[in-house]
């Protein structure tokens, strides 16, 4: 029996945004009636509205969803969660990890919450400085821990492809509320994000 995933697209962003995506392919000089390119326009299309569908989504509803009752207040790590994204300025990749740590003020949230937090804000056009403070505000806010901590990095197509052309660039951004401002709560976080406990 075979399987087969069931995507939902609408149908009038498809069809509008695949012509578009036909005529800057002919623009580029391509054959979009050439056997390779016949489909192209339409997958492009559905892809950039997988990509961007973090609009259409509330990350602090879906946090609100796992909240929980809990009397715990140390330290909740959820570390090297993939990300993909795309930078705003090019339309190009930025991919990478985000490691959060949160030290719940009576309510704990579902683990599996804290990365669909991060694809919500990742599956928009973004630069990887906004990215970071918008999962650290939505969590500070929803669950109103003592204290929130994000760290990003990230490798992007825009310097690895063009321009400055570094391959083997990372780039890092961090936030940090409530305990986390504290010198001794922040280089905990830190050392546990970066050491192998395995």
């Amino acid at each position: 029996m075979s399987y087969r995933k069931l995507e939902e697209y609408d149908l009038q962003v498809t069809q509008e945004v695949k012509n578009r995506y036909k005529t800057i392919i002919e623009e580029l000089g391509e054959d979009t009636t050439r056997e390779g390119l016949l489909k192209t326009p339409e997958r492009a299309a559905k892809a950039m509205q997988f990509l961007t569908q973090g609009y259409d989504m509330d990350a602090a509803e879906i946090l609100k969803g796992a909240m929980f009752a809990e009397d715990y207040n140390e330290m909740v790590i959820v570390k090297d969660i993939e990300l993909y994204s795309l930078c705003e300025h090019h339309i190009l990749p930025f991919f990478g990890k985000a490691h959060i740590a949160y030290i719940p003020n009576g309510h704990i949230v579902g683990l599996s919450k804290l990365p669909r937090v991060v694809d919500v804000f990742a599956r928009r056009l973004q630069v990887q400085e906004r990215l970071t403070h918008d999962i650290l505000e939505c969590i500070n806010n929803t669950l109103k821990p003592k204290g929130v901590a994000v760290v990003i990095e990230a490798s992007h197509m825009c310097m690895m492809m063009r321009g400055v052309q570094k391959q083997n660039s990372v780039t890092t951004t961090s936030g940090f509320r409530g305990a986390f401002e504290s010198m001794e709560t922040r280089n905990e976080f830190l050392k546990l994000i970066s050491s192998d406990l395995s």
